[in-house]
């Protein structure tokens, strides 16, 4: 029986230039490639002092894991640690996937967004399906560039041409054994990996469509502990769901979460589409439609304390779309980001998605100067740079 293909909604096709950009780069090792993700629902996808970390008694590249990273924050120096699971004691990483669906190389579109931005990114956000083989050296030379130590945030899709339950079933056993023997090989630092991210719209009820929740929870199961057998122990598996409250609500929603000790972090990927319902950084990390919030919702990072407890959480996709909001507004929400985002502690990791359409549409940060300005500004509070 053929194997049905996975289906995505027409957002997920622009995204050929994040599934094919790095593996052409490949070819060329020198090739630097940098992204920045973002957290919202409904998501395009599917520092000058970061904090270091390495896999235990591993020394190069950062302090040890679990020990001191020394960092500053407004020129007085301050100790903070860094966990095995890249969980920083203090502050929050700062990341980005730059210039999606622009065509623009890559290792380009993170200078460009970094000389914008004013400072180095902390995590590099990018993505990979099927049979391919990563981190790339590309994404390597990314992460090791001197002076700019980076961390991989890599999203990795293992279905691609299958399903699921042929997933779990062993059908990528062959290149889950490759792909440990690349990262153990090629790059011992501990890096987070998305198991396909945002499985909510892609499920299909039917028994034996391969696409059930238990099916997904089977596959991620399955892969991680593949991964783990091979003695892969660097990797930090995340599951990354929209964490919209339409998908959230859903009395199957929790089948899809593969269990506490397969997961490392949590994600979601919410986004700013208007000021009316989204006007602060408040708002979005516990975004709630009226119906589900007057139901007793309270949003996803409030929703995950109960049913994910203990586990570190991300933003791995956010953005302000341009063509929803007024530059006031972007300006609004960036500062709320700063004021707010101390509130909310289990937050370690904001990943923005930078892209100039496709998707949502325009989240670019550059459009006008009051929004740069202000983004600016964000990047440089000091719960940012520890």
């Amino acid at each position: 029986m053929t194997a049905p293909q996975n289906r995505r909604r027409s957002r997920s096709k622009g995204r050929t230039w994040l599934w094919g950009g790095l593996a052409a780069a490949g070819a060329t090792a020198c090739a630097l490639a940098v992204g920045i993700a973002v957290v919202d629902s409904g998501s395009p996808s599917a520092s000058a002092n970061p904090l270091y970390s390495t896999p235990a008694g591993q020394g190069t590249h950062g302090a040890p894991a679990g020990g001191s990273a020394t960092g500053t924050a407004g020129g007085k120096a301050r100790n903070c640690t860094v966990s095995a699971l890249l969980v920083p004691s203090c502050g929050v990483w700062w990341g980005v996937t730059p210039g999606a669906f622009s065509g623009e190389h890559p290792r380009q579109a993170l200078s460009t967004f970094e000389r914008r931005t004013g400072r180095t990114v902390d995590v590099f956000h990018y993505f990979h399906k099927g049979k391919q083989l990563f981190p790339t050296p590309a994404e390597i030379a990314i992460a090791r560039e001197p002076g700019k130590e980076r961390k991989l945030l890599l999203n990795w899709k293992p279905d691609e041409g299958q399903t699921w339950a042929q997933v779990a079933g062993g059908s990528m056993d062959a290149h889950i054994d490759r792909l440990s023997a690349h990262i153990k090989a090629t790059y011992p630092e501990r890096f987070w990996l998305v198991i396909h991210h945002e499985p909510e719209e892609e499920v299909r009820f039917k028994t034996d469509s391969g696409y059930t929740p238990a099916d997904y929870s089977r596959m991620f199961r399955h892969v991680v502990q593949r991964f783990r057998k091979n003695g892969v122990h660097n990797a930090l598996f995340t599951v990354a769901y929209r964490g919209y409250s339409n998908w959230t609500v859903k009395p199957w929603f929790m089948q899809l979460y593969p269990g506490a000790d397969v997961v490392d972090w949590v994600a979601f990927d919410p986004y700013v589409k208007g000021a009316e319902h989204t006007p602060d950084f408040a708002s979005l990390i516990d975004k709630a439609a009226p119906l589900e919030h007057d139901q007793g919702y309270p949003g996803f990072y409030s929703w995950s304390k109960s049913h994910m407890p203990g586990k570190p959480l991300m933003i791995a996709e956010w953005g302000v779309l341009q063509d929803k909001t007024t530059a006031e507004e972007r300006v609004a929400f960036f500062q709320s980001v700063g004021a707010q985002i101390r509130n909310y502690p289990r937050l370690k990791a904001l990943v923005y998605f930078e892209a100039p359409h496709g998707g949502l549409g325009d989240s670019q940060i550059h459009t006008d100067p009051q929004t740069l300005r202000a983004f600016r500004r964000l990047g440089r509070d000091p719960v940012f740079n520890p």
